[in-house]
């Protein structure tokens, strides 16, 4: 039978079970949260953004989920410096110039600071010259860093970036650092 796990993944985690970095590194990695056999992330999250990692033991179901092909949307909370007026978001959901060509369109919005959110260490900047906003990023592409990437080209670098859908999976209400298995 297929497992699949929901992970919301801490800042400052590797999306892998060993740090291949150097030998004396004390870097945290899915070791550190999941005591989970024969499992394997479905794509990555950076180490500096949080949110929905899933796990599998099934290949051809991480294939799907992973694999840039099969456009697997995926939704982000961006905190982001500054407000994002309309022409921004017209801009994200056109797709957006970057280094390595033009992005896909995608779905954004300007929401509510998210309720119930977990405190994130450390905490992002403050700067009182400069506000914040958050803003949902739907995207279909897998891109490195492409989130952050996109916000900066519309004037607006990410402070703090959360995953919180794959396809028909959510975060729901995972803490951080906690796991639990879902349905396939």
């Amino acid at each position: 039978m297929t497992r699949l796990i929901a992970f919301n993944k801490p800042f400052n985690v590797l999306s892998q079970f060993t740090d291949k970095g150097t030998l004396a590194s004390t870097r945290e990695t899915l070791s550190d949260y999941l005591a989970v056999p024969r499992v394997y992330p479905a794509g990555r999250l950076d180490r500096d953004s949080e949110g929905l990692l899933l796990l599998t033991d099934d290949g051809k179901l991480q294939a799907r989920i992973s694999d840039p092909k099969h456009k697997m949307a995926k939704t982000y909370w961006a905190q982001v410096e500054g407000v994002p007026d309309d022409a921004a978001l017209d801009a994200l959901r056109s797709g957006v110039d970057l280094n390595d060509g033009r992005t896909a369109p995608a779905k954004a919005r300007r929401m509510e600071d998210p309720a119930n959110l977990w405190p994130r260490t450390p905490p992002i900047r403050y700067r009182k010259s400069v506000p914040d906003s958050w803003i949902e990023l739907t995207i279909t592409e897998g891109r490195n860093r492409q989130v952050r990437r996109m916000t900066a080209a519309v004037g607006h670098p990410t402070l703090r970036l959360i995953r919180v859908q794959i396809g028909d999976w959510t975060l729901g209400d995972l803490a951080s650092g906690e796991w639990r298995d879902i349905k396939p």
